[in-house]
């Protein structure tokens, strides 16, 4: 049978780790890039007789990223031991939450412009929100490095505050994984929950996928694909794994729960174990940390839930006229949109300082291959750039000139740097003696245009602007053109 005969069903976990100085159960430090094994201690070795201590700062930090996501956190919360026999976690537990995590429910809106783009003007279920199952916080474990004869290990990374951010299985395509990922991680770094960085690998996935013929409510055998550490590998990893699955349904072989890893090399997905279930695990509270009460961590972190990208992206519509694409382009890193609010000063402006911002400074980005928190040119010289436009001192093409010097200049104001280059605003009396002379030197031109040809005020125009040596606002120059010959 075709793909299309199958139902698809996905459900992600995603691990992301939490900005915190210090790790979830020691004072050792998070730093990223330091010498392998040397943020390290006794708890986060699993030395006998180290005891946990919890970092009260992760806890609060993931109740406010399920307020974000519209979670639930119930009145109690504990930590419980995972066991399983690993060298990247040395006490042969991890502690992470079982039953009672810090936040239920709750989902992620996908935004339009999260999907891949070849596909954001033809999305089958726009505003589509994956449920969420729960958020709960654990330790991250050590990052192990296989080579060819023998595998390191560096404990750095070991114990840093981790969330795992569990999906229902409520994703149908590889577009819509794809779109969650980029959607959750946008959210959480307006949250200043994590950087979410993943090739740092401050956020990691698993997928669950699962395959069953139209008309079987029951789920298909779910396969898991393990850690992955790019949303264009989630996407690419499902591609296959879905096809694969299907090849092998057709051909009459049952699929059985396992583990498969994702080979970027070969772009296929290989069998690693079949997947143990939770009792596998033998779960059990842990003894050393007492549960917790969550009411007051609620109330704390209440007024910290921040305005979230597809709010702002209404407000930027509502108060400064935006398009909805260009609202969901700026408000699609927070920076960004931060770096447009410092220029819209003057909310009547805002339509043409978003014009500026997205035709302007981020083709000069896309050019240098660099974002907005290494742009040069401050937020002001963009509100100085469009007023000077607005009131008819410079042309739109002149502004264009003056901003590339402006690129390279940046602590030049703009009015002085359009002064520098000869836009000055240009004798009046001047330009509309230039003005008479072009019409007396086109007679046809103004017959036409009298007799309705309009489009030909552009071509009396541009004689103006050439005769003017472009001092001339091109706007001034039609408008004056319409009134001496309409």
């Amino acid at each position: 049978m075709p793909i299309s005969d199958y139902i698809v069903t996905i459900g992600l976990e995603v691990h992301c780790q939490i900005n915190s100085n210090s790790k979830m159960f020691c004072g050792c430090a998070t730093s990223f890039g330091d010498e392998p094994n040397s943020n390290i201690c006794p708890v986060c070795l699993g030395l006998p007789g180290a005891l946990p201590v919890l970092n009260r700062h992760a806890i609060e930090q993931t109740i406010l990223a399920g307020m974000m996501l519209g979670c639930s956190t119930p009145e109690i919360s504990k930590w419980d031991r995972k066991n399983y026999f690993y060298p990247d976690m040395p006490k042969n537990f991890q502690l992470t939450q079982f039953d009672l995590p810090l936040c239920i429910g709750g989902g992620v809106l996908l935004y339009d412009l999260a999907y891949p783009k070849e596909v954001q003007n033809n999305i089958p279920t726009p505003g589509k929100v994956v449920k969420l199952t729960r958020i709960h916080l654990e330790e991250d474990v050590a990052k192990s490095t296989h080579h060819s004869n023998n595998s390191t290990i560096d404990f750095n990374r070991a114990g840093t505050p981790l969330m795992e951010i569990v999906s229902d299985p409520d994703i149908e395509t590889p577009e819509q994984a794809y779109a969650y990922l980029k959607s959750l991680q946008q959210i959480l770094i307006y949250g200043g929950i994590s950087d979410a960085d993943m090739e740092k690998g401050q956020m990691r996935c698993d997928v669950n996928v699962s395959l069953r013929p139209h008309g079987q409510d029951e789920l298909g055998e779910k396969v898991e694909l393990k850690n992955l550490n790019s949303i264009s590998a989630v996407r690419n990893s499902l591609y296959y794994e879905i096809e694969r699955q299907a090849e092998e349904l057709d051909a009459g072989i049952a699929q059985i729960q396992s583990t498969r890893r994702w080979d970027s090399d070969i772009e296929e997905t290989q069998m690693m174990r079949t997947k143990e279930d939770a009792h596998d695990y033998r779960y059990f509270p842990e003894p050393d940390l007492l549960p917790i009460k969550t009411a007051r961590l609620v109330e704390k972190m209440r007024p910290h839930v921040p305005e979230l990208p597809h709010h702002k992206r209404e407000r930027f519509e509502q108060d400064f006229g935006l398009s909805p694409y260009d609202a969901g382009v700026l408000t699609s890193d927070q920076q960004l949109a931060d770096y447009f609010e410092a220029a819209a000063k003057d909310p009547k402006l805002g339509k043409k300082i978003a014009n500026w911002i997205t035709n302007g400074v981020l083709a000069k980005l896309n050019e240098n291959n660099t974002s907005i928190t290494h742009c040069p040119l401050p937020a002001q010289h963009i509100l100085g750039l469009v007023k000077l436009v607005d009131a008819g001192t410079i042309s739109n093409n002149q502004a264009r000139e003056v901003f590339a010097e402006l690129w390279e200049n940046p602590d030049i104001q703009p009015a002085e740097q359009a002064k520098a280059m000869g836009f000055e605003p240009a004798d009046t009396g001047a330009i509309e003696s230039i003005i008479d002379e072009v019409i007396t030197a086109n007679p046809d031109k103004v017959s036409e245009i009298q007799a309705g040809n309009e489009k030909l005020l552009n071509f009396l125009t541009g004689q103006v602007m050439k005769a003017s040596k472009g001092k001339a606002n091109p706007k001034m120059v039609t408008d004056s053109l319409k009134n001496k010959l309409l």
